[in-house]
């Protein structure tokens, strides 16, 4: 996306990655957030998904069918996708590793695995969470991670599973996908095995076979709230985009709006001479959102309410309560931020309440 933007402005720009396109793991679901504001996505989407259902400890499964659909990606794709708009644009496509950068004056040079040195005037740093870059992108603690793992498995649904667990701040995902389910658990302060064991009992359960399938783990950010305010995004000649910025929603895990439109910002200031400005209009945007809801994370996963754990009783208010559900279909289509979310429950919550309890009344009234 900046590589993209900065071409098209006429500046030379040189993308260095030694993958290029290359299979993620993660869903692969784009929100309606995202291909609203760049509808090229929704022209390249290989399907949508609306049907979704939910699981949680000690409540039924809840179907819920979005007003505003997932469009799903196979990683590989979308990376193809964004990749050839930034060649279009003009920019070059180097398939290199980068080694190392070092500062000689106003410029960077730029070492890789094989080939001569890049040197460049501006350097914009989208290397992933585990960015071997250290003196560029966001600086990482223990805290500020979690665990990604599970399998690409050749099989074919039309729905998406979400399955949540007490005691555990993270979810369980299947996501179908071009060719095959990304089956995956995404974790905060549990071991990798322990999350592998969920969710294999949980596939096997489901009657998903997974054995000979493709695993992949990887590191995802999840900045503990205290990290926010410190995060690097910016420095002199260089700046952070996507998961090297540590930029993913801290409840969701999602990345990839937040990533493109990083990306986006980085390109549009830095076009226009201006890349002082980024990592303000970066925290106006959507930082700041995403620092408060690293302070509901732990709530939100780990949290109990009358005697339950937190996510059972949302799977149990999304079922009873038109507002509660309306606020999910929200949260899936990301039309809501998490402080406009909190002053909603906030505002609702008497009449919320009253809903589920005449409602969970009529029910036991009709049920013979």
């Amino acid at each position: 996306m900046a590589a993209e933007r900065l071409a098209a402005a006429g500046l030379r720009t040189v993308l260095i990655d030694e993958k290029l396109a290359w299979e993620k793991p993660c869903g692969g679901g784009v929100t309606w957030k995202a291909y609203h504001r760049y509808p090229f996505l929704q022209q390249a989407a290989s399907h949508s998904v609306s049907a979704t259902w939910l699981h949680a400890d000690g409540t039924a499964p809840l179907r819920i069918d979005l007003e505003k659909p997932l469009l799903i990606f196979s990683r590989r794709e979308l990376n193809q996708l964004l990749l050839d708009r930034a060649a279009a644009a003009g920019t070059a496509l180097l398939a290199n590793r980068v080694t190392g950068i070092d500062r000689d004056g106003p410029a960077w040079r730029i070492t890789t695995r094989s080939g001569p040195a890049v040197t460049a005037d501006f350097l914009v740093v989208a290397t992933g969470a585990r960015n071997p870059l250290r003196q560029v992108g966001t600086a990482w603690k223990a805290a500020d991670s979690m665990v990604a793992l599970g399998y690409y498995i050749p099989s074919a649904q039309a729905h998406i599973d979400l399955r949540f667990f007490a005691g555990l701040e993270g979810y369980i995902w299947v996501f179908p996908r071009n060719g095959h389910l990304s089956a995956g658990i995404c974790g905060k302060q549990e071991a990798a095995a322990a999350l592998r064991q969920r969710l294999e009992h949980y596939l096997s359960g489901c009657g998903i076979c997974f054995k000979d399938a493709r695993f992949y783990a990887h590191m995802l950010p999840s900045l503990a709230p205290g990290s926010w305010a410190e995060n690097r995004l910016a420095g002199p000649g260089w700046l952070a985009v996507g998961d090297a910025a540590g930029l993913v929603d801290p409840v969701t895990g999602e990345g990839i709006y937040y990533a493109m439109r990083s990306g986006d910002l980085a390109g549009q200031l830095l076009a226009a001479g201006r890349p002082e400005e980024y990592a303000a209009a970066v925290r106006a945007e959507f930082v700041d959102d995403l620092a408060y809801a690293a302070t509901l994370a732990q709530r939100v996963y780990l949290g109990r309410f009358c005697g339950g754990s937190n996510t059972t009783r949302l799977l149990q208010f999304v079922r009873r309560s038109r507002r509660v559900h309306g606020i999910l279909q929200e949260l899936f289509a990301g039309t809501i931020s998490y402080r406009d979310l909190r002053t909603r429950i906030r505002g609702n919550f008497p009449s919320t309440l009253a809903e589920i309890a005449v409602n969970s009344f009529l029910r036991r009234m009709v049920t013979p």
